[in-house]
């Protein structure tokens, strides 16, 4: 069941039991993957509650299967949790039934507060009726009277930036115009707890911007959140704690960075052994191999020491091995590594670029790359090696190696190391350069 005890205050966040907005005690949702049979299940569980005659709903019926099983946790004003997992985890499942659309099997949600559930923005809006009608009928839903919507109508139509669009129907809307006009929404309900999924992706750069800015701001004043995101930038960026969902359970849950980091191993390894900063991968036989396999690959600082991590200005070497079947000439590597969950490369590199091209012999090789000072700021990498032949050939690909970076102290907001040093002169040293 979900309680919901109002209490309006948006106050600074606090440590103790009287500061929690949300708790969600053990709580389990089952479906059926039949539609039929899903229907007849509906029926009889009306029917049984009708009668009092309902059994217990910690036993799954045929077809039927967890989408949640036993999650709990609990969220403090002003607190920011991240949901992560892959697709049909039961991320929005649990949103859902925070936002109290959908009710638990086994276990209960306590809200004490407002909840706006931004799940999908504008999902809610009448497309026949204007913006200006569907923000009345939207604001109303999270709890608002006429008089407290009139007073924010303005706030509202300013911060989505339609103008005179507010009076025409939502049908004639663009999706970024609805996006901001179901955003706008939201945030004007002032809520103890925002509930995002993923719709921050949507709409232009800028918009993104005022959205983050606004979502900060709330918080200082209280708001507490629950964000959904496949992008683990945003959860570590947004999140100082975060759960990790599979199939329905908890699979590990606390600081946001140990989360992340068990999320993305079992996301990009995909079985493939990782252990001490290395991946090893068994070659392929003579018969399936084109000739070259990539068997290890990793990190090792000026002491030969394997790396867990890297840290940012510091010298590193990458080493890459390899597993030639024959003799081979005119091998060369070519690398791009990019933030986990980015869309550009951060850095690219590769031996036709530096005309370093290998003979490889049959046996077991390594090449190094030696980094006199590592420029990646603090953060989580994705990096995809080629092993080639000349400039077209590829022999074998990895994909998804992903490593951490860590700060060496004097990264503050450098998303990039600038190798560096200081030096004072007198003013007379100065204009005698000039």
């Amino acid at each position: 069941m979900i309680q919901n005890n109002e209490q309006k205050t948006l106050a600074k966040p606090y440590k103790n039991d009287h500061d929690i907005v949300l708790s969600v005690n053990g709580v389990s949702k089952k479906f059926c993957r039949d539609l039929k049979r899903s229907l007849l299940y509906g029926i009889q569980d009306i029917a049984s509650e009708v009668f009092g005659l309902r059994e217990k709903n910690d036993i799954l019926r045929s077809k039927e299967f967890w989408a949640l099983k036993d999650v709990k946790f609990q969220l403090r004003r002003g607190e920011a949790l991240g949901l992560v997992g892959k697709n049909g985890s039961g991320k929005s499942t649990l949103l859902r039934m925070i936002a109290g659309l959908i009710k638990p099997d086994t276990g209960f949600v306590e809200v004490n507060g407002r909840v706006a559930p931004l799940i999908a923005l504008g999902a809610g809006f009448n497309p026949i009726l204007t913006g200006r009608e569907n923000i009345y009928a939207n604001m109303s839903i999270l709890g608002l009277s006429k008089k407290e919507i009139n007073e924010r109508f303005d706030e509202v139509v300013e911060f989505a930036e339609i103008g005179d669009a507010i009076d025409a129907p939502v049908q004639s809307y663009s999706s970024g115009m609805v996006a901001r006009l179901g955003f706008a929404s939201a945030i004007h309900t002032e809520p103890d707890i925002l509930l995002i999924d993923e719709v921050l992706a949507v709409g232009d750069a800028k918009f993104k911007a005022k959205c983050e800015r606004c979502l900060h701001k709330l918080r200082e004043n209280g708001t507490a959140f629950v964000l959904v995101s496949h992008n683990p930038q945003a959860i570590l960026s947004a999140c100082p704690s975060a759960i990790y969902l599979q199939r329905g359970e908890v699979i590990t849950a606390g600081q946001a960075e140990t989360v992340m980091n068990k999320y993305e191993e079992d996301l990009f390894m995909d079985g493939t052994k990782k252990a001490l900063g290395t991946m090893f991968r068994p070659a392929r036989s003579e018969v399936e191999s084109p000739g070259l396999d990539i068997i290890y690959l990793y990190f090792r600082n000026t002491e030969d020491q394997i790396l867990e991590s890297l840290v940012s200005g510091e010298p590193v070497q990458l080493c890459i091995g390899c597993k030639a079947h024959k003799k081979i000439d005119q091998v060369n590597l070519r690398i791009s590594i990019s933030e986990v969950g980015g869309e550009r490369d951060l850095l690219y590199f590769g031996g036709v670029n530096d005309q370093q091209f290998f003979e490889i012999f049959p046996g077991e090789n390594e090449i190094q790359i030696h980094m006199p000072h590592l420029i990646l700021g603090t953060g989580n990498y994705i990096m995809y090696v080629f092993i080639k032949q000349g400039y077209l050939y590829t022999f074998d690909i990895i994909e998804s190696f992903t490593f951490s970076v860590r700060s060496n102290g004097k990264m503050i907001k450098s998303r990039l190391y600038q190798p560096r040093s200081w030096k004072l002169v007198s003013s007379q040293q100065a204009q005698s350069v000039i």
